[in-house]
């Protein structure tokens, strides 16, 4: 089997084997077929990439068909939604059709059927018809109007569609098998009077197909070669196929080719809800403000909040093609936004919240315009100026008047680098009748080359421009919201979700538009929103630089045996680390690759207050630098900036005389 013919998931394998057995290569066309009934989310990015991404592979037309058959939920607004969003996922679509084109064909066909005495008018109440129709375990029975004569069945249909019967009084079924061990082969509805506008028909139609019916025979209509479909509809295979099956017989020379139906997993994401009713109830009760709101797991929702194209397809490519349903951390698609903001992102200074630094040593009347870089990640993003002045906000959090050896951000009596700019002292505070800090009053140094640990960002008062900025949380407590049997969804609503600040940023965002997308410097990604103007500017938080939900969850019970186990998890990821790396240049190098993987994972936990004491870690010490080097690849990959101590740590590792370090500290860009 050749490297190629590995890497193939199983829709790809049976096509491949299609091609083998004689299936022309341009007789392929494929299908994404939404309801237009709500707006697309995260879970229909993995039909959408399997259809249009089977496109690109084969270079075969992908068709976007609505499949509209209830027009009591089916809104134009839904429609036009569901273009924008796989527009902006970068996909084209061959053919914009809807199953509303083909009624008159449906209906037609509808009627050979009946001639043909496998469907039938049946005039039974819907709990009538539930009772008659048996369970799993019991099959069903006859009906009293199963063996009703052609002739009376072709003019109660025809009078159903002429609009005189009320809603729920007959129904079209097709006459299959009540006894079938498939439940949906027991004689499934086809028709229902519906006397609703259609936003397409209009009011043509006062009789609608189910979606059973319509689904099938409009693959088939449009010579789909293999129909994709989510796992829920496997059960509906063998009726999808009774379908086609019937009515070939009426078109087979004009449509030769029969549709493969065939299933994959569904996505499903922690913290997340997928389905398009209950989305819904979310917008109707105001729980959000709207099908866009960046909580919603909507693609126009995560389009607003910043998620790029990109990472959604990476996203997609990530969780990968399975036959089996399983439920995927969202942390894998906030690591992908990660990733792709990482590389693009211009890198900004933002103050969320903010107290007053004044350097008491600094002319009260300077100002000076530092160079900062726009992204260490993109050699061609260049530079800007950022204003300086006595007189800066930097973040509450990053002082304390008294903190241990481990805070290595400004306290009393210690020296930190202003980002791109001084190195300053904490000299003193003032503080209200509270006792809350309202100034804290500082000294700065001209000997920019002097090392110490910690950096901070800041904006210039007398520049910073006000915004507002809101911050992101989970929709849900739960990481399966929707599956308790006991309560309801609604129950697990975060109501901390969304937290609106002010804030303060640097001059160079004054003029940004709607959607781009910032790195404030070591708080996080954040973009445009569609609510901001020249006037008040708007920023949605889309991720931070690391995942800060994974040390909320509860950790998992451990088994009262498994105490080792239990002792290694308490133990921060810092320390397993340092342990790892003692003894990392004595390992054989099949066991270097494994700890090297095991350092790696364990550095997502790590940050960059716990890991930047390691810089100075002893020279013969290698195997624990080469640790620290390991970590520090996966912070700045993950969006960590650059600075000082990370540069002279790498570059003294660069220069040693330990090839393993040497290798490792090159292979950082």
């Amino acid at each position: 089997m050749s490297e190629e013919t590995k890497s193939l998931n199983f829709i790809e394998h049976i096509i491949e084997e299609d091609l083998a057995n004689g299936l022309s290569k341009d007789k392929l066309r494929f299908r994404f077929p939404p309801e237009p009934n709500g707006y697309l989310h995260i879970g229909h990015t993995k039909a959408i990439g399997i259809s249009f991404g089977l496109g690109e592979r084969y270079n075969a037309p992908v068709n976007l068909r609505f499949d509209d058959t209830n027009p009591a939920k089916e809104e134009q607004e839904y429609v036009d939604a569901i273009k924008r969003d796989i527009e902006w996922l970068g996909y084209e679509w061959a053919n914009e059709l809807y199953s509303s084109d083909y009624f008159q064909t449906l209906h037609d066909w509808a009627v050979q059927l009946i001639k043909d005495g496998k469907a039938y008018i049946d005039s039974q109440s819907s709990k009538a018809m539930a009772e008659q129709k048996g369970t799993p375990t019991q099959p069903g029975v006859d009906g009293p109007y199963r063996n009703r004569s052609i002739e009376e069945n072709l003019d109660l249909f025809e009078r159903m569609k002429k609009g005189e019967f009320d809603e729920g009084s007959h129904i079209l079924r097709a006459k299959i098998d009540m006894q079938h061990p498939n439940m949906l082969m027991r004689d499934p509805i086809m028709y229902r009077v519906l006397k609703k506008h259609h936003h397409r028909t209009g009011n043509d139609w006062c009789i609608y197909p189910m979606y059973d019916w319509t689904h099938g025979e409009s693959d088939y209509i449009e010579q789909i070669s293999h129909s994709l479909c989510s796992l829920e509809f496997k059960p509906h295979r063998e009726l999808y196929d009774w379908f086609k099956d019937n009515v070939h017989g009426y078109a087979s020379e004009a449509l030769p080719m029969l549709p493969k139906q065939r299933e994959f997993a569904r996505l499903n994401l922690s913290y997340t809800i997928m389905s398009k009713r209950k989305l819904l109830k979310l917008v109707q009760d105001n729980v959000v403000s709207g099908w866009n709101d960046p909580r919603m797991p909507t693609i126009s929702g995560l389009r607003r909040r910043g998620y790029t194209p990109n990472s959604i397809r990476q996203f997609i490519e990530k969780v990968g093609v399975a036959k089996r349903e399983n439920i995927i951390d969202v942390s894998l698609l906030e690591f992908c936004i990660r990733e792709d903001l990482n590389k693009i992102a211009p890198r900004v200074m933002a103050v969320l919240n903010p107290v007053k630094l004044v350097i008491t040593n600094y002319p009260e009347d300077k100002e000076e315009w530092f160079e900062a870089e726009n992204n260490p990640e993109d050699d061609n993003a260049g530079s800007r100026q950022v204003p300086f002045s006595r007189e800066l906000y930097i973040e509450k959090d990053d002082f304390k008047e008294e903190a241990s050896n481990k805070f290595f951000r400004l306290k009393l009596g210690s020296e930190v680098r202003l980002k791109n700019a001084y190195i300053i002292k904490g000299e003193s505070v003032i503080k209200d009748a509270q006792g809350h800090i309202t100034e804290i009053h500082c000294t700065y140094s001209t000997d920019t080359e002097k090392r110490v640990k910690g950096t901070l960002h800041w904006v210039s008062i007398k520049h910073a421009i006000k915004a507002e900025v809101r911050e992101y949380d989970r929709l849900f407590t739960d990481e399966a919201p929707d599956s308790h049997q006991d309560k309801d969804f609604m129950a697990f609503i975060n109501p901390n979700s969304l937290n609106v600040i002010e804030a303060f940023v640097e001059p160079a965002l004054a003029n940004v538009k709607m959607g781009e997308c910032f790195q404030f410097q070591r708080l996080g990604y954040f973009n445009v929103d569609v609510d901001s103007t020249a006037e008040h500017l708007v920023f949605n938080k889309t991720v931070g630089l690391r995942d800060s939900w994974a040390k909320q969850k509860p950790k998992p019970q451990q088994n009262q045996n498994d105490k080792p186990q239990q002792q290694q998890q308490k133990r921060p990821a810092i320390e397993v680390i340092k342990q790892l790396g003692k003894k990392y240049t004595n390992l054989p190098e099949a066991k270097q690759e494994k700890s090297k993987a095991e350092i790696l994972k364990l550095a997502e936990e790590v940050s960059y207050d716990d890991l930047q004491p390691l810089f100075n870690t002893a020279a013969k010490k290698a195997g624990t630098r080469i640790a620290t080097l390991l970590t520090l690849s996966v912070l700045l990959k993950n969006g960590q900036e650059r600075n000082g101590d990370i540069d002279a740590f790498i570059g003294k590792a660069k220069e040693d005389k330990n090839e393993l370090l040497a290798t490792e500290a090159n292979s950082i860009l």
